[in-house]
C-alpha cells in the first residue's frame, strides 16, 4: 500500500461517521428533542433502530445532531488553536529572548492549570452556554499543545542553513517566519489537530454531563447523563453514548495521523 493510500484510509472512519449522521439528520425530519412519551425508554427495533430515550426521543436523531455538533465545534476550535498557536510558539522561538520566555512560561501555566475547571469556572457566568460559549472557552487551551509543538521545531529550525541564508539575503524576521518557518512548522504542528479534536469532543460531553453544555441539550454528554440515570431501566442509552464518545475520539485520532511524515 502506497502511503497516500494509507493516509487516505485513515480518513475513512471519520469520513463514514460524519456521512452517516449526516444522512440521518437529514432523513429523520424530526427535532432531536422530540417527545413520544408511550416510547421512553423502548429498547431498539424496526421504528427506532438504535431505541428510544427519556421522554421517548429518537435515538438515532439525537445521535446524529450530537455528532455533527460535536464534530463541528472540534474541528473549527482545533484548526483556530492550529492558527494561533503555530505562529505565536514559532514568532516566539524566532525572536529569542523575552517573547520565547513569555510564551513558554504561558505555555506551563495554562497547562499547570486543570482546563476542566476553567471551563466550568467561565460557562457557569452564563445563562444559556452555546457552542459558540463552549468554543471561545476550549480556546483559552486549546492553542497550547499547537505553541508547543512550534517553538521546539523552531529552536531545531532557527539555525538551519536555510535560515541564515534568508538572513543574509536581508529577510526579516516577519518574512522568514511566513516564507520558511511556518511551512515547516504548520506539518509538524497539523499532526496535532487528531489529538485536540478527540479531546475536545471528550470536553465537551464531559462539560453536557455534569450540566454545562449547550441550551439546547443535544449533546452525547447529556446523553450519557440520561443513561447513568436509567442505567438499569436502558442499558442501552449508555452503552450508545459510551460508543459513540469512543468511536468519535478514535476517529478524530486516526484522521489526525493522515498528516503523519510516514
Amino acid at each position: 500500500m502506497s502511503p497516500v493510500s494509507g493516509r487516505l484510509l485513515r480518513l475513512v472512519p471519520l469520513a463514514i461517521l460524519v456521512i452517516a449522521s449526516t444522512i440521518v439528520r437529514a432523513t429523520s425530519g424530526a427535532s432531536p428533542s422530540r417527545l413520544v412519551p408511550e416510547r421512553a425508554f423502548a429498547a431498539p427495533g424496526r421504528a427506532h433502530w438504535l431505541g428510544c430515550g427519556e421522554g421517548g426521543i429518537d435515538l438515532a436523531t439525537f445521535l446524529a445532531h450530537a455528532e455533527l455538533g460535536s464534530l463541528a465545534l472540534a474541528g473549527v476550535v482545533s484548526v483556530l488553536a492550529l492558527v494561533v498557536g503555530a505562529p505565536l510558539g514559532a514568532g516566539a522561538a524566532l525572536a529569542r529572548g523575552l517573547p520565547e520566555r513569555v510564551i513558554g512560561r504561558a505555555c506551563d501555566l495554562l497547562q499547570a492549570f486543570p482546563s476542566f475547571l476553567l471551563a466550568v469556572t467561565v460557562l457557569s457566568t452564563v445563562r444559556a452556554p452555546t457552542r459558540v460559549h463552549l468554543g471561545v472557552v476550549f480556546m483559552l487551551t486549546a492553542w497550547v499543545p499547537f505553541a508547543r509543538l512550534a517553538l521546539a521545531e523552531t529552536r531545531v529550525l532557527r539555525g538551519a542553513a536555510f535560515i541564515e541564508a534568508a538572513k543574509a539575503l536581508g529577510l526579516g524576521p516577519p518574512a522568514i517566519l511566513f516564507r520558511h518557518v511556518l511551512p515547516h512548522v504548520a506539518r509538524v504542528s497539523a499532526v496535532q489537530l487528531g489529538a485536540s479534536g478527540a479531546a475536545l469532543v471528550v470536553g465537551e460531553a464531559a462539560l453536557a454531563f455534569v450540566g454545562f453544555g449547550t441550551g439546547d441539550g443535544v449533546s452525547v454528554g447529556a446523553l450519557l447523563d440520561m443513561g447513568v440515570l436509567s442505567m438499569l431501566r436502558a442499558p442501552h442509552v449508555l452503552a450508545i453514548a459510551s460508543v459513540s464518545v469512543f468511536v468519535t475520539s478514535v476517529s478524530l485520532m486516526t484522521a489526525g495521523r493522515a498528516l503523519s511524515r510516514d
